[in-house]
């Protein structure tokens, strides 16, 4: 029993690594299937062929560019082995994507989130009826469903798909597990969206410097706050985290941030406090939940045309992320930051502040001031950081289960 058990975690180990050199790379032939995984010939012929009667890869034949010779024969996921839906919950809507087992998307939409609607109760109600729509509009099954992800800014149970905070329900908390498991036997799961983000920036500059590649900041500016961080370990696998830093103090006793607290850096960075700072309204005000970038953009238009008070509010801004992001190096090493979200087509305004917070730090004084760059497609980003996250759990719970009633018959026949 011991040999079989062995024998099975060997064989779902090397059906893992196809499977995640396919997702990575694309549809692949057996050699370079056998070059990517570092597995035998024989042993990809074993595990293709394993998949394939599974109905979890499929051979495809693809001509060469000129249209001569033999077609490339590749391996590739079957696009109807399950579907996976992502939601990306923002500060004013809720957008519904249904991707098949390859990443295709086939169906989006979003809905407006009303800021005057009820609270939880009436959201969950509204989610519930988009998921139920976004498979019926494409006539897929909901049991057909295998992983339901959804995101959030905000602060998200490490084990379970729990909101515990967001800028938008404040502290009322959402099970959604509880409020979905009822309906759909998909398995449920939940990402603050900045470590989304931080993850496909990340995978991006990997594939862009291979090797080279060793750590990455992605800020995140917009009405709210958020960073992540990502790191490539020496196997090669990412670690991404997402630190509180929105909400990590910067004057102590100060504005009023929309977590309740006084003096986060949210509360100078985020939409609602540049607009706060540029009016000139009592910094112990209750923030506003939603601020339209329009709003935002009348603001930036009088700074660069020289309006003093609005220069100032948006180099207090700066000032406070530069602050944040010093600490941050100071307790990690120097790294690329990228900038995202909508608060990026005012970076222009807030630069000047950001470099002069940063360098307060020791490490920026000494190794200089970090690369900085912007990726303005936060959204994406978020699309993308779903993806790579929820298709390789798909994989790996294909495997598993696979194994699982191997088990199973094996048992029953002896």
């Amino acid at each position: 029993m011991q040999i079989k058990s062995s024998t099975e975690l060997v064989r779902q180990r090397n059906s893992a690594l196809v499977l995640t050199a396919l997702r990575r790379h694309g549809p692949l032939a057996h050699t370079e299937l056998s070059d990517f995984t570092s597995l035998s010939s024989a042993t990809i012929s074993a595990i293709t062929a394993d998949l394939e009667r599974a109905q979890i890869i499929a051979k495809t034949e693809q001509q060469a560019a000129s249209g001569r010779g033999r077609p490339r024969v590749a391996f590739s996921q079957r696009r109807d082995c399950g579907y996976l839906i992502t939601v990306i919950i923002s500060s004013d809507a809720v957008q519904y994507s249904l991707v098949d087992y390859a990443g295709t998307l086939l169906d989006r939409f979003a809905e407006g989130r009303s800021q005057a609607a009820g609270g939880v109760q009436s959201f969950v109600t509204a989610m519930r009826e988009g998921l139920l729509r976004l498979v019926s509009r494409s006539r897929i099954d909901r049991d057909d469903v295998l992983i339901i992800s959804i995101s959030s800014k905000g602060l998200v149970d490490g084990v379970e798909p729990v909101l515990r905070w967001s800028p938008i329900f404040g502290r009322e908390q959402i099970d959604f597990a509880a409020v979905l498991g009822a309906e759909w036997s998909a398995k449920i799961i939940l990402g603050n969206e900045t470590l989304l983000v931080a993850a496909a920036v990340g995978q991006r500059e990997e594939n862009e410097k291979g090797r080279d590649f060793r750590a990455l900041a992605a800020l995140s500016l917009g009405h709210s706050i958020g960073l992540g961080i990502v790191r490539r370990r020496s196997g090669g696998e990412h670690e991404v985290s997402a630190p509180n830093f929105g909400h990590m103090l910067h004057v102590p006793d100060s504005a009023l941030c929309r977590c309740g607290s006084f003096g986060c850096i949210e509360a100078y960075a985020g939409f609602y406090a540049i607009l706060r700072n540029a009016f000139a309204v009592p910094l112990d005000t209750i923030p506003a939940k939603f601020v339209p970038v329009s709003e935002l953009d009348k603001i930036a238009a009088s700074a660069r045309q020289g309006h003093r008070r609005n220069r100032f509010a948006f180099r207090q801004a700066g000032l406070a992320l530069g602050n944040g992001l010093s600490r941050v190096l100071s307790l990690n090493e120097l790294m690329p930051i990228a900038l995202t979200g909508p608060g990026t087509r005012y970076y222009d305004l807030l630069r000047e502040g950001i470099e002069d917070g940063l360098a307060q730090s020791q490490i920026v004084r000494m190794e200089g001031m970090p690369e900085m760059r912007v990726v303005p497609d936060e959204q994406a980003l978020v699309f993308e950081g779903h993806l790579n996250r929820a298709l390789s759990i798909m994989d790996n719970d294909i495997v598993m289960s696979r194994a699982a009633a191997s088990m199973e018959l094996s048992n029953r026949a002896s």
